[in-house]
């Protein structure tokens, strides 16, 4: 974006290949906090857009917007940057387990359906022999 200092809402937008309303609805959420002019449009700074980037890579990682809003730091005034790395990790651990919880049922039913495809295909060459 060049060396912008502000952002307006449809800049953001684009940048991000985002709808206006979700960056609004990031606002709503008070994950985003952009000044107004006096007319009343946003202008974010490059704050707002290091934040917006720091959203878009929780959700990218599966993390709810309450969980991206505890690890930026929004949801305590006190959290300091060590906090908010461990809870980032524990969050990132968390999701790890997760997936490779699912990774593991997922080769479980991979397993069941090789299992009974040569199940089937031996049948199916019995049939077919007892047929001739």
């Amino acid at each position: 974006m060049g060396q912008n200092t502000t952002f307006t809402i449809g800049q953001l937008a684009e940048e991000f290949d985002l709808s206006t309303r979700t960056i609004r609805f990031y606002e709503e959420k008070n994950l985003l906090c952009p000044e107004r002019t006096a007319g009343g449009h946003r202008v974010y700074s490059r704050r707002d857009r290091a934040r917006l980037k720091l959203i878009l890579r929780g959700k990218r990682f599966g993390h709810t917007l309450d969980e991206i809003a505890d690890m930026i730091g929004l949801a305590s005034d006190e959290l300091d940057e060590k906090e908010q790395i461990r809870k980032t990790l524990a969050y990132g651990e968390r999701n790890l387990n997760e997936i490779r919880a699912a990774m593991g049922e997922l080769q479980l039913i991979e397993q069941d359906i090789l299992d009974m495809g040569e199940r089937l295909t031996k049948r199916l060459e019995e049939l077919e022999k007892a047929g001739d």
